[in-house]
């Protein structure tokens, strides 16, 4: 009433102008850096920051929490030999229960055995229909395919990921999901060792 409320929203607004100065001079006078780096980005997130909080985008960018999901991505092992071991079997699951239907496989067989080939010969992914929703990795039997961290795909053209594109080492995935590496990294083991103690019992 009487103006009360507009005056009290500018006292808001003339504080958090304010405050953006102060709390600048006091990481100057610390030797700090509050803009470009990931401590300031961080800061700036935090319900602790003061004054302007604003993330200029793209020259600044949020840091991502683990669990952020957008494009999948096919995961590749590297042997002692330096070969690259693709997980992928082309089994198709992945595409059976993707809901907009975004992913296609194609498959082929050896020429000699006339078997299924456990490797895609090729895996596409139309990330302009992707909906990011997780499913083809939470259901993939193998841990082939992951979720990817790389949103900044914006382009003129279709966005349609073929294997050249979606193949990534197991370091990059342990890069931007290091707990979630390293609990399936243990489970794998704790696997293994079960085998083994099985196959050794029923050897005895």
């Amino acid at each position: 009433m009487y103006g009360k409320g507009i005056l009290k929203g500018l006292s808001v607004t003339w504080k958090r102008f304010w405050d953006t100065y102060t709390e600048d001079i006091s990481w100057i006078l610390r030797g700090r850096k509050r803009y470009n780096t990931d401590e300031g980005i961080r800061h700036r997130s935090s319900k602790d920051t003061k004054g302007i909080f604003t993330v200029q985008y793209p020259e600044e960018q949020l840091i991502l929490p683990e669990e952020v999901r957008y494009i999948p991505f096919l995961v590749y092992n590297v042997d002692a030999d330096g070969k690259r071991e693709v997980l992928c079997t082309s089994c198709g699951i992945c595409a059976k229960v993707c809901p907009p239907q975004c992913i296609w496989i194609v498959r082929s067989n050896d020429p000699v055995t006339g078997r299924p080939v456990p490797e895609p010969t090729e895996f596409y992914i139309d990330a302009d229909i992707c909906m990011n929703c997780g499913f083809c990795a939470e259901y993939c039997p193998f841990d082939a395919i992951k979720m990817d961290h790389d949103f900044d795909i914006a382009s003129y053209g279709r966005n349609i990921y073929n294997m050249e594109k979606l193949l990534k080492p197991s370091s990059y995935y342990e890069s931007i999901r290091p707990q979630n590496f390293k609990i399936e990294a243990e489970a794998r083991k704790a696997k293994e060792s079960a085998k083994a103690a099985k196959a050794e019992a029923a050897a005895a």
